[in-house]
């Protein structure tokens, strides 16, 4: 198989600044999204390129797990990568790599616009191309646009 990639912006009326940062601090997050329950710092610094985190999620209604290692860091871009080490994901792909950017509108209004891009090698042609899964980042990232919102 060769390896795959799908991507999706999501228009917030939080700064790009503002986004990126809170998102950098794995920690709080959960307090931001129903989605999320919990982020644990295994291995590193919180927000440290090579730091691994034990996320704990609800997708598809089921609890869920994901242990990713922080690839990319970079605040002057507001770039974050994680790869995926261990978690039901690795059942279904070789390699998972997701990616957000948080970017200035184009036509400079106001607000920021995520994108969330995911490159991925499947085990073979039967397993789903993770559309479901770009949806949940869709859904976590409106729920942390509207608390970070109602939080100024």
């Amino acid at each position: 198989m060769v390896e795959e990639e799908i991507e999706v912006d999501v228009d917030i009326k939080t700064t790009a600044d503002k986004f990126h940062m809170f998102i950098r601090r794995s920690q709080h997050v959960p307090k931001a999204t129903r989605y999320i329950k919990g982020c644990d710092l295994l291995e590193g610094e919180w927000g440290e390129v090579g730091s691994i985190l034990l996320w704990k999620l609800v997708f598809d209604g089921e609890p869920r797990v994901s242990k990713d290692m922080i690839e990319v860091m970079d605040v002057e871009k507001n770039v974050i990568q994680l790869r995926v080490l261990e978690g039901p994901l690795m059942k279904e792909y070789k390699s998972f790599l997701k990616t957000m950017k948080v970017m200035s509108p184009k036509h400079g209004g106001p607000g920021s616009v995520v994108k969330w891009n995911m490159k991925y090698e499947r085990i073979d042609q039967k397993v789903d191309h993770p559309k479901r899964l770009l949806q949940f980042f869709v859904e976590v990232t409106k729920e942390i646009d509207q608390y970070l919102l109602s939080n100024d």
